[in-house]
Parts: structure tokens; C-alpha cells; sequence
């Protein structure tokens, strides 16, 4: 469990923010400067807020009304940084090593070779970190981080400096860290489609203040209709079970109540539902079906709600068999041409090359075509 309320003025920056979370992994997610790395910093006790009451696992590590600053060393806290700040001098064993020295023997809870193994880094151990890849680094440094056996790990965008090959490389890695540990984890990003794979909860922040707090349907789901290029950040996210990869064509049929979901890339079967992201921008709007269509994902619901403005767009909720809902923009040209008005059963279409692999969980990036 993880409490937080700290207040912080700069000038120029009003940080006044309140959350709490038990979920696995908690994001932070929001546009840059919104201060969501002041958090991290707060949480760590490398940033000492003016006012603010912090535990972590029941634990109180900070609370300025009593006095009480638990010193950063003693909060047994991982950290993960955008840059993997790894020891340019040591292995990657011995850079693993690294953080176990400063934990007492009897609290350290998690061992060398399941985090080498659920990471993948077993052939690097003997290497440099100048022989590795971007994405290598991060891994090393994310089960350096772990052999600390924190009570709370902070990632604070990680990925952000990587490219889009190596962030789909590290992405299930991530997700295993998850899932075989169980470590509580606040991860930093304005990644939509990161945030929406990896976290149980969000909190969105912006200008020092939380605008939202819960799952990622709830918080990442636009609310209205967006202004200009803010249309390209509405989003929905699916969950669905996975039916059956495709090898002859490197897809994954991810079953639906409202029908089958088809994405790119290779997604093991797993009693955890498959999340999946889809942008409103990227839904196209039929009354019925032509099987004369490249589109296979079709999907079957009926129109909730048409948001216009009187501007060229209108933002169409749809609610799916089975209850979830997906939002759709559409040009209000069209929704008037079609006929479309709020009751009308409707058939939902999005093609799979559209969909962001950094969106689906559990995708593994060695079997995409």
C-alpha cells in the first residue's frame, strides 16, 4: 500500500498532490513538467517536500507534522532511471551485484537467478555495459534494481530513451518483473500505450495536481470531444482472451464478447486477460458489414452517446457486447450521412496495422512479422 500527500512551492510550480494505490503498478502518467518525476523524488526522500505525510507498506517514511524523515538509504527503495546509470567498469555481474551489498542479509528476499532468468540476461553477464544495447542497459539496470529487494520499485521513464524497436524488446520484460514478483511498483510515463499495458491504477497529473485517479479505462478514456490534434490521445482499451496465433501470418486472434480481435505479433495464451489499445482515431463506423474489406477486427455494439460541437468531428461512444465501451471519431459529415443517432446497433472496425504493439500486453516483440 502506498499513501501519499505532499504539497511543494517553487517558483513558478504549485505541487500540491494525494493518491494512494495497492495495485501492482501504479503510473504516473501526464505530459512532461506536470511533475510526476517530483513524485518519484519525493517518494525516494531524495526531495523533501514542505509540507507532506509518505508510508509505503504501512510504514510512515516521512511526515513533517512529527518530524520524521526516513533517510533515503533507509527506505529500501529501487530506482530505475531513463538512463541506466549502470557502473561503466564493472560486468554486468557485478553491476547486478551491486545494489545486495547495501541490503542486510536477512532482508534480502529475492535471488540472483530468477531475476537473470525473468529478465533474459544470463548470456550478458559476463559484458561491459558499453557492449550492450539500449535496451540491454535498461534490463540490467531494472534487476540491479530488483536485487535490492525493495519494498517499492520506482521506474521513472524508462523507456523514454529508446527507440521504438528496443521499448517493444524490454516491454515483456517488464510485464514478467510484474507478475513473478510482486514487488509494488510506481512507473513514470506519458506513454498512453505503455501506461495502458503495464498499470492496474493511473494517476494523471498536471500543472503539480492529480485531475484523475483509477484504471486505466477509466483514466486514460477521453471524457469529451477533444479540440484539434487532441483527438489523436483518445483511446479505449479492450481486454480479451487469446484464441490463436496465426503463424503463416504473424497475427494473434484475441477473442471478444463482441467479436474476434486481430493483432499483430505473436501473444502466449494466459489466464490474465490480454489488454488491448485502440485510438478512437483509428475506428471506422458501418451500418452492417461487407465481407469486401481488409478490415478483420469487426466488433458488435450499439451507439450510446454522439458528442458534436458543431466543429468537422463527432466523437461516437459505442457499447460493445459484453459492456465494454469504445470510443470512435468520426467527421460529422459522415455520422449525418449514415444516419447515425444514439440506440443505432453499429459495427466497429479497426484495422491491425493501426494498433500499437507498446498497447497490447503480453506481445513479444521476437515473433512479429
Amino acid at each position: 500500500m502506498i499513501s501519499f500527500a505532499c504539497k511543494l512551492a517553487r517558483p513558478g510550480f504549485d505541487f500540491d498532490v494525494t493518491f494512494q494505490s495497492n495495485a501492482g503498478i501504479t503510473a504516473l502518467f501526464g505530459p512532461s513538467g506536470a511533475g510526476k518525476s517530483t513524485v518519484i523524488r519525493l517518494l525516494a526522500g531524495l526531495t523533501r517536500p514542505d509540507r507532506g505525510h509518505i508510508s509505503i507498506a504501512d510504514e510512515v517514511v516521512l511526515d513533517t507534522d512529527r518530524q520524521c524523515d526516513v533517510a533515503p538509504h533507509k527506505r529500501r527503495i529501487g530506482m530505475v532511471f531513463q538512463d541506466a546509470q549502470l557502473l561503466p567498469h564493472l560486468s554486468v555481474r557485478a553491476n547486478l551485484g551491486f545494489g545486495r551489498w547495501f541490503t542486510p542479509r536477512d532482508l534480502r528476499r529475492i535471488g540472483f537467478d530468477p531475476v537473470v532468468e525473468v529478465l533474459g540476461i544470463g548470456h550478458l553477464l559476463s559484458r561491459r555495459p558499453d557492449s550492450l544495447s539500449g535496451g540491454e542497459r535498461q534490463r540490467v539496470a531494472i534487476g540491479r534494481a530488483l536485487l535490492t529487494s525493495p519494498r517499492l520499485l520506482l521506474l521513472d521513464e524508462p523507456l523514454a530513451s529508446l527507440d521504438e524497436d528496443r521499448k517493444l524488446e524490454i516491454l515483456p520484460f517488464i510485464e514478467h518483473m510484474r507478475d513473478e514478483f510482486g514487488i509494488p511498483t510506481v512507473y513514470v510515463s506519458h506513454a498512453v500505450e505503455e501506461v495502458a499495458r503495464l498499470a492496474s491504477r493511473v494517476v494523471k497529473i498536471e500543472n503539480g495536481h492529480v485531475i484523475a485517479t483509477g484504471t486505466p479505462a477509466e483514466v486514460l478514456a477521453p471524457t469529451s470531444l477533444a479540440k484539434a490534434a487532441g483527438r489523436f490521445d483518445a483511446l479505449s482499451i479492450l481486454s480479451g482472451r487469446v484464441s490463436r496465433y496465426v503463424e503463416d501470418y504473424g497475427v494473434t486472434i484475441v477473442d471478444h464478447p463482441a467479436g474476434e480481435i486481430v493483432v499483430p505479433g505473436r501473444i502466449e495464451p494466459s489466464a490474465n486477460a490480454v489488454r488491448v489499445v485502440i485510438r478512437a482515431t483509428n475506428v471506422t463506423l458501418a451500418i452492417g458489414r461487407s465481407e469486401n474489406v481488409s478490415v478483420r477486427t469487426v466488433l458488435a455494439g450499439r451507439i450510446a452517446h454522439i458528442e458534436t460541437d458543431g466543429g468537422p468531428f463527432a466523437l461516437a461512444t459505442i457499447e460493445l457486447k459484453g459492456g465494454e465501451q469504445l470510443k470512435a471519431y468520426a467527421t460529422r459529415l459522415a455520422v449525418d450521412r449514415l444516419g447515425l443517432d444514439a440506440g443505432d446497433h453499429i459495427q466497429a472496425l479497426v484495422k491491425a496495422v493501426a494498433i500499437d504493439e507498446r498497447g497490447i500486453s503480453g506481445l513479444h516483440v521476437v515473433d512479429q512479422v
